[in-house]
């Protein structure tokens, strides 16, 4: 860990990767005028004026912009990685030099690194936290029950980490409130339909090079971000199958115009497979002995747990770097399986992650999520609270505002309609 001539802790790669930082940042600041409001209004109003807050982020150009949005609210903000692959040095470099927002994260920073992290950020004795997968208020709770009294609250945008506070909250363990921001409207309809969707063909392209047309793709999870993976693998003109869980995800799929079927049918017949469940090991031993020369599996879930890498390991007899975040496994059937970004998101270690356009939306919604929080401070019950309908229409509102739409709204005599009864059709 090192300290900047101003006194900012951070453990970043290389300071004097700031300038190239900054030119990134801006651009993607382009695309997000919604954050920018917010950005503006949080600098005059200082929503957040002595809150002491730790984020856990993918260190990304369109982080940056919630950070800077945070810091110009009044919080004493810091920033630490979500995954270790995401993480893009030049942005975390230029949060430090240029903006004084200590940040904690390294490109390809290994285990020990990130629970190294973690536990300077909750050293830091947040009021809030934002959380990617629910890693900081899961040692907070189990490592460090004297400061929950700290805690206000905590936002979370991911399913996983949505699962993770449910299962917290079922447990008794979830002491404080929590908000659900990756259930918010414009958060899931567009981060994981639209953003997810583009943004996982793109590091698979720039991982491998291969043309999707034609390809048989096996989308792992008919949630959203498996929605939108699927959607536009079609459109590439892909062959693409769904494997589910769910009946009503599954029959959806099948309406939607895909073939659904069980993993162990589909394994044999596809040349790629993307996993979007939030779960654990859905392509596993079974399904690697029975897959074509060459599959391609990657991941575009949370965690790199979707693809049992360990089974993988072990049914192989060599392991090589085909090319940037490719790794081929020989097997001893004489087969390979050839892996993406080490099965972590791919969108994220092979490539930029969401457009910064869907991301707008997305950290909006966190930011105002934090606002809340404190505006809010002693009313909210322990638990997992939805994000208020009228965020959500505000943050809609001013999305269509910056692409110059408008739309219809309701007459007085349509208003009368819609909220009485006695009203006859």
């Amino acid at each position: 860990m090192t300290t900047t001539s101003t006194q900012i802790k951070h453990d970043v790669k290389d300071l004097s990767l700031a300038p190239q930082g900054k030119q990134r940042i801006e651009w993607a600041g382009r695309e997000m005028p919604v954050l920018r409001q917010i950005q503006t209004r949080f600098a005059q109003e200082k929503p957040l004026a002595g809150i002491r807050l730790a984020a856990c982020c993918h260190v990304t150009t369109e982080t940056a912009h919630l950070a800077i949005a945070l810091k110009n609210a009044g919080a004493d903000a810091l920033l630490i990685a979500s995954n270790p692959l995401s993480t893009q040095d030049d942005v975390a470099a230029c949060l430090v030099a240029d903006y004084g927002i200590p940040v904690f994260a390294k490109k390809g920073e290994d285990n020990e690194t990130y629970n190294q992290h973690v536990q300077i950020a909750l050293d830091h004795r947040p009021n809030i936290i934002i959380d990617d997968g629910s890693d900081v208020v899961a040692t907070l709770v189990k490592e460090r029950q004297p400061q929950l009294s700290d805690i206000i609250g905590t936002t979370e945008e991911t399913t996983t980490g949505i699962v993770r506070l449910k299962a917290m909250f079922n447990d008794g363990v979830l002491t404080f409130p929590a908000m659900n921001v990756n259930d918010a409207d414009t958060k899931h309809f567009f981060d994981n339909r639209y953003g997810t969707g583009q943004s996982t063909l793109d590091g698979i392209i720039r991982a491998t090079n291969i043309l999707l047309a034609g390809k048989t793709l096996v989308v792992v999870g008919y949630g959203w971000c498996g929605k939108g993976a699927a959607r536009r693998a079609q459109g590439m003109g892909a062959n693409v199958i769904v494997t589910e869980i769910d009946p009503v995800r599954a029959i959806e799929a099948v309406m939607d115009g895909f073939r659904v079927m069980p993993m162990a049918e589909a394994a044999p017949q596809a040349d790629l497979f993307i996993t979007v469940t939030g779960n654990k090991h859905v392509i596993r031993r079974e399904h690697f002995e029975v897959m074509k020369d060459g599959a391609i599996v990657c991941n575009s879930g949370h965690f790199d747990i979707e693809i049992d890498l360990q089974s993988l390991k072990s049914m192989a007899t060599e392991v090589k770097q085909v090319r940037n975040f490719t790794e081929e496994y020989k097997l001893q059937n004489g087969k390979s399986v050839v892996v993406l970004g080490e099965g972590r998101l791919i969108n994220l270690a092979a490539a930029e992650g969401h457009p910064s356009a869907v991301m707008d939306m997305s950290f909006a919604n966190q930011a105002l999520a934090c606002e809340y929080l404190v505006t809010n401070k002693g009313k909210l019950q322990p638990g997992i609270h939805s994000i208020p309908q009228e965020v959500d229409q505000e943050i809609a509102r001013l999305k269509l505002q910056a692409m110059g739409i408008q739309v219809d709204t309701l007459t007085p005599e349509q208003q009368i309609y819609m909220n009485s009864w006695t009203v006859g059709t």
